[in-house]
């Protein structure tokens, strides 16, 4: 079916997505529901609708730009921060149930993919994507899909899914300390130091209060962009180079396939060049202001392209059993969070938030802190969503590659 805009008219196309994005960023900062749904949630269902209206094209040659050069460009923006000794200095206790809550993520893909793997088709893709993702982010589910090759309609169907649930989800963790019987069996400081304090802050969402405005330079902006660039090309590099060198099939044993599927994957390196530099130059990296900012924004221009390509009839009839899919993981990381956390007598504020943290990221586990009061918790958080971003990658590739091979 022809759309109203042409494939190939590139600058509608970018001003479209460019423009969905900053109005779905601008909406989730102003109302309150906007800021409930996310802006990740909007841009995709907008972007949805005008490709089954036929007001753009489902596949363009500016889609394949985001997918080749904006999402891997985001990963190193995102990780500046990403100093692993500092993340553990400074959030030791929280980093350890945040670990045993990405336990819980590996364990819910494990089963998730016994039980349904016969019904969907290359699973083993799927798995990838959702560990990365529910152990880091959106950036972790990009670079998997990148480098599994998962189908555009099945990613499309799997991240409407996830994020039907995930809208579900995130308002689960925030009615749990409402329940008495479930806040009676936990301890919850940060809880009761909220219940005697005023909220002073008026007309200010969630989202604006955490993206609020930041000092930053014509500098930052040239070495954030041209440190991206230049991490992201040695990587590809790189990882061609590894690919080609070790040897991969169906002739090559288990370890092997594994090897190469984790050394020449140019999102591994990417991820690894990248927390090398911000742990051992922590002072240059941390002092390039704006990475994440630029990072967040590349990433939301993706969530839109996600939504591009979402056939209706397609989605229709795979989001159900893919909703079931991503349901089994979350349900078995919240029930594993919550029992792991009983037992190492964690704090529930700490809980919820570790449990967010993997399967929502960090930015809506920060959101959640900030919504609920719990101003402590919001650095420790942050810092190991990031650390998230570093390892999903990680676990995510040892996923597919091993449920691949089984």
């Amino acid at each position: 079916m022809n759309s109203f805009i042409s494939p190939d008219n590139s600058w509608a196309l970018w001003s479209i997505l460019i423009g969905i994005a900053a109005l779905s960023i601008y909406l989730e900062q102003t109302y309150e529901w906007a800021g409930k749904v996310t802006g990740a949630i909007i841009g995709l269902v907008i972007a949805m609708l005008l490709a089954n209206f036929s007001v753009i094209p489902t596949d363009a040659p500016t889609y394949d730009v985001v997918w080749g050069y904006v999402v891997p460009l985001a990963i190193p923006l995102l990780l500046f921060n990403a100093n692993i000794k500092k993340i553990w200095r400074e959030s030791g206790r929280f980093m350890m149930i945040f670990l045993l809550s990405s336990v819980g993520t590996i364990v819910g893909v494990f089963v998730s993919y016994a039980l349904l793997n016969k019904a969907i088709p290359e699973l083993y893709k799927m798995a990838a994507m959702m560990t990365g993702s529910y152990i880091g982010g959106g950036v972790n589910f990009a670079a998997m899909a990148e480098s599994f090759g998962a189908g555009e309609s099945w990613i499309s169907a799997l991240v409407v899914a996830d994020n039907l649930l995930m809208a579900l989800f995130f308002f689960v963790l925030l009615a749990i300390p409402s329940i008495k019987f479930i806040a009676s069996k936990y301890n919850h400081p940060h809880m009761d130091a909220v219940e005697a304090e005023v909220d002073t802050t008026e007309g200010e969402t969630r989202a604006a209060q955490y993206w609020g405005r930041k000092d930053i330079s014509l500098k930052d902006i040239a070495f954030a962009i041209a440190l991206a660039f230049i991490i992201v090309w040695v990587s590809t590099e790189i990882g061609a180079l590894l690919s080609t060198a070790i040897p991969s099939g169906a002739d090559q044993n288990f370890f092997m396939n594994l090897a190469n599927g984790l050394l020449g994957n140019k999102y591994l390196l990417i991820t690894t060049f990248t927390m090398l530099l911000a742990t051992f130059a922590p002072q240059f990296m941390a002092g390039i202001h704006g990475a994440q900012e630029i990072g967040t924004f590349l990433i939301y221009i993706f969530l839109v392209v996600i939504g591009v390509p979402a056939s209706l009839p397609v989605i229709l009839s795979t989001a159900p059993l893919l909703l079931v899919f991503t349901l089994i993981i979350v349900v078995i990381n919240l029930l594993i969070t919550m029992g792991l956390g009983k037992i190492f007598k964690f704090d529930l504020e700490e809980i919820l938030l570790a449990s967010n943290a993997n399967i929502g990221g960090p930015t809506t586990a920060v959101a959640m802190a900030i919504a609920k009061g719990w101003t402590k918790l919001i650095g420790p958080t942050m810092l190991a969503g990031t650390l998230g971003y570093v390892i999903g990658n990680y676990l995510g590739i040892f996923m597919g590659n091993f449920l691949m091979n089984m």
